[in-house]
């Protein structure tokens, strides 16, 4: 009987640990002046998150598409986007770097949107995020996802 019991709290709690999972939605726009809407994010560990990525612009694809990558906590923006820029094939995401990503979207054209849901990090902290279309991310089109 104590047994029973002990499961049936046990199964109650989990049921109330995923009933109160929260979740986040973004949305963020790809602007001409190669920035984001948003260049700063805030999260729970590990809650849900959805980011929609929309590219507003209508200037041609080959000129101003955009794209919206979470790096992993130590990962090098820098090299990340060095990598990006040989990998035009890809959409400039460099598939040799793909362990460093937590999430991504597609490279969008103007007029387009994606989407990407993904579960925040557990470990508290910043994550960068950045646009590998060519220049962009020079220019200053990134940001910061901080986990807490």
């Amino acid at each position: 009987m104590l047994r029973k019991l002990v499961m049936l709290i046990a199964v109650a709690g989990l049921s109330f640990t995923a009933m109160g999972a929260s979740a986040q939605s973004f949305t963020l726009v790809g602007q001409n002046d190669l920035r984001y809407s948003k260049d700063h994010l805030t999260v729970a560990p590990g809650e849900t998150v959805t980011v929609k990525l929309v590219n507003k612009s209508h200037l041609p694809a080959q000129a101003m598409a955009h794209n919206w990558v979470l790096l992993k906590a130590g990962a090098d923006a820098d090299a990340f986007d060095d990598a990006a820029q040989s990998a035009a094939a890809n959409d400039y995401f460099p598939k040799s770097r793909a362990q460093q990503v937590l999430a991504h979207t597609d490279m969008v054209a103007g007029g387009e949107s994606d989407t990407v849901r993904f579960t925040a990090p557990d470990k508290p902290g910043d994550y960068t995020y950045i646009c590998t279309f060519p220049g962009h991310f020079a220019a200053g089109m990134k940001g910061v996802l901080t986990v807490r």
